[in-house]
């Protein structure tokens, strides 16, 4: 039985081998393009412009709400129907922005539903931003815990 989510964010979601990526940005800024980039290099998609996010036994959940689970807006194209995971232990949170800090000396975190994330800023809509996302998944994204 799947608890009831603690919240619900303006934020795309893309499962990457198990592991859960949660993309948050501004209206516009790119996060269902480069989920879209993403599932075209392997991962799977959580949920596009909202995530619901459920923290049980000190993981943090990602899900799709009900209304619009395996669909997501693609520009020009309009809703598309998708295969898509229905929830996935988060590993790493993904912060667009035109204009990220070069060489970031640390590694922040974001706090969402209780569970400390690590936050990579990206300029989602460059052409190495799946690669980028991927590389931040290996170095610094939460590893899975419990069964």
């Amino acid at each position: 039985m799947t608890a009831a989510p603690d919240e619900t964010v303006h934020a795309t979601s893309v499962a990457i081998e198990g592991r859960g990526v949660l993309i948050m940005g501004p209206s516009g800024a790119g996060k269902s393009d480069l989920a879209l980039r993403l599932i075209d290099r392997g991962a799977t998609l959580i949920s596009d412009d909202y995530t619901t996010l459920t923290a049980r036994d000190g993981q943090l959940l990602l899900g799709a709400p009900p209304t619009i689970a395996g669909r997501m807006e693609i520009r020009h194209l309009g809703l598309v129907d998708m295969p898509h995971a229905d929830t996935v232990p988060a590993a790493l949170a993904i912060r667009l922005d035109e204009a990220p800090e070069r060489m970031p000396e640390t590694v922040p975190t974001i706090m969402l539903a209780g569970i400390a994330l690590p936050l990579v800023t990206l300029a989602g809509k460059e052409a190495s931003a799946p690669i980028k996302a991927e590389l931040a998944l290996r170095r610094i994204g939460r590893e899975q815990t419990g069964p």
